[in-house]
């Protein structure tokens, strides 16, 4: 965590982060949280060290030939918004609005419901949510990205 402020408003900016290694290489926080706001990063599918969970299978030209790993990487990056929120003292009743970026639709939404229903707590969370389909992510064996906004007011 680091505290940071903005002199030319006045805003103090809280960074939070995973300590993983792409945080440094790119130059970013995973979270900000101003007021009683949180923004979260794009968040992927990694463990605690960084190493990507659940890579999709690749051709020779790189792009991915099998998306049956969507599930397993929706479930780590939930994971990883999980502690990216308790960091900043939020949890999942907190969270207003959430994007979820994937290369494939019908893949996401094959288990979106199960999945966010394991960490929301129930079948349809009182969420604003997008889905919307990309034609590539950061990591060439991702299939999902998620970036989302908490407030500590909401409930």
């Amino acid at each position: 965590m680091t505290l940071q402020t903005d002199t030319a408003d006045k805003v103090a900016k809280i960074a939070f982060h995973h300590g993983v290694p792409w945080e440094e290489a790119y130059g970013y926080a995973q979270a900000i949280k101003t007021g009683n706001i949180i923004y979260v990063s794009g968040q992927l599918s990694h463990d605690d060290t960084g190493a990507f969970v659940g890579g999709a299978p690749l051709d020779d030209a790189g792009k991915v030939t099998d998306f049956s790993m969507m599930e397993l990487q929706m479930r780590t990056t939930y994971l990883n918004i999980g502690k990216i929120l308790a960091q900043a003292g939020a949890d999942w009743s907190n969270v207003v609005e959430e994007t979820l970026f994937v290369l494939d639709v019908p893949a996401a939404f094959a288990v979106a419901r199960k999945v966010r229903s394991e960490f929301y707590g129930e079948a349809s969370p009182r969420v604003a949510s997008n889905l919307i389909g990309v034609s590539a992510l950061a990591m060439p064996q991702q299939l999902i990205e998620v970036a989302l906004r908490a407030d500590l007011t909401a409930s």
